[in-house]
């Protein structure tokens, strides 16, 4: 028999209305919402399970729309290759497991995986759906696609150092088609496109676009002949533009641009993943620990800025935000993804703004039927012991949140 349950509790966010419905309810039945609204008007039928929460905010789940469970995010970066030449597949998923474990119990119960290495993360994925482990859903698209030598593809590995399936390089409008397909057939539940690859190498150019716009094409044509999205990792006027114009549905990162492209993703209707949280990371560790000399340091800078300013015209033009923080990357898994949402109030969102984009906004993204406290969807909650809307740090703590995945309160 399915479980029912009434929260009660000082404010309810649902992920769609700009204020919040003061001491609001939810009424919760098996995995789905029943019923949401103020506590006045919401009974809850014989033998219900009762929480009041006085002093507390109920909210939708929040959802990373930009992680790699796949690497640690270990602040030293010259740790990068080498942690991950000492892991097998297995152990890459083991790892991954408790990465996401450790995100679902700070809030997060929807991840959107951005590239792992052999498939790890997709089978995670199904291990979780099965029920075989405990943690968020996740949806993952496999393996990125790179270029020969490219942004996923980097050289420079020993020659004895052998990582079969490190990413899946394409070459060649026919190879990235296959590159599509090999990953649906893999399990992909959407298709992440590397157009280019950021650099230091040059001063004044801070990008390098690697995949042709044919090749780009020939991705998005093959991903939406079978319902699959497309994001893409892409920086630059000239990679974001040609991106947008070829079909890419969503771009990550997403500097070095201008109002015409900003204007033409409005036009299109593209997504926009800021990652601010990633260039933030940059300065709070040392350039010994990033392995960067001057030259790189002041890319790190103006790559800063510039991400500051892309944010800035995407929200002022109505860009569709959603909310991601590259964790994985120089970033611990878990305890900081909160963070992402304090700066994208930084950047100029109300923390109303900064909750939909983690929550409403990234459902839509990842295609799942969670992030609004509506009848009908997945009942995936947190209920935070304070209000959020003051104060987004909050969120840090684990000993204030209460999460529950698909009405299941995670313990």
């Amino acid at each position: 028999m399915a479980q029912t349950f009434l929260i009660r509790a000082d404010r309810v966010i649902d992920g769609v209305a700009d204020k919040p419905v003061d001491h609001g309810a939810v009424l919760v039945e098996g995995d789905r919402i029943l019923a949401v609204g103020r506590a006045a008007d919401l009974g809850a039928p014989d033998g219900a399970t009762m929480i009041d929460a006085p002093g507390a905010t109920l909210m939708p789940g929040l959802i990373d729309a930009h992680v790699h469970l796949a690497y640690s995010g270990a602040s030293d970066k010259s740790l990068f290759r080498s942690e991950q030449a000492d892991l097998n597949w297995a152990s890459v998923a083991l790892r991954a497991a408790k990465y996401a474990r450790d995100s679902l119990r700070m809030g997060f119960t929807g991840l959107r995986d951005m590239h792992g290495p052999g498939g790890a993360i997709i089978d995670l994925a199904r291990a979780i759906d099965a029920g075989h482990v405990d943690g968020p859903r996740i949806v993952a698209c496999g393996q990125g696609l790179s270029i020969t030598g490219g942004h996923m593809d980097p050289p420079g590995w020993a020659d004895h150092a052998t990582f079969d399936n490190m990413t899946c390089a394409c070459d060649g409008p026919d190879g990235f088609v296959r590159g599509v397909r090999q990953q649906i057939k893999r399990g992909a539940r959407f298709i992440k496109l590397n157009t280019c690859t950021s650099t230091s190498a040059v001063p004044g150019r801070y990008c390098r676009f690697e995949m042709s716009p044919a090749e780009i094409r020939a991705a998005c044509d093959e991903a939406h002949l079978q319902g699959y999205m497309v994001a893409a990792h892409t920086i630059g006027e000239e990679p974001l533009a040609e991106s947008i114009r070829c079909g890419v549905d969503c771009v990550e990162h997403a500097h070095f641009t201008d109002p015409s492209i900003i204007e033409l993703m409005v036009e299109r209707g593209t997504w926009f993943v800021p990652t601010l949280l990633v260039n933030e990371r940059n300065f709070e560790l040392t350039p010994e620990q990033l392995n960067a000399d001057a030259r790189h340091m002041a890319w790190l800078e103006a790559s800063r800025e510039a991400k500051w300013k892309t944010l800035e015209m995407a929200r002022k033009a109505g860009v569709k935000i959603a909310s991601g923080t590259d964790a994985g990357f120089l970033i611990p898994h878990a305890d900081m993804n909160w963070r992402e949402l304090a700066l994208l109030e930084q950047g100029g969102l109300t923390a109303m703004e900064a909750i939909r984009a983690a929550t409403a906004a990234n459902a839509d993204l990842l295609g799942i039927d969670a992030g609004r406290l509506q009848e009908g969807r997945l009942a995936d909650m947190v209920l935070v012991d304070g209000d959020p809307l003051s104060d987004l740090s909050v969120l840090s703590d684990q000993a204030r949140l209460r999460v529950f995945l698909g009405g299941r309160e995670i313990q």
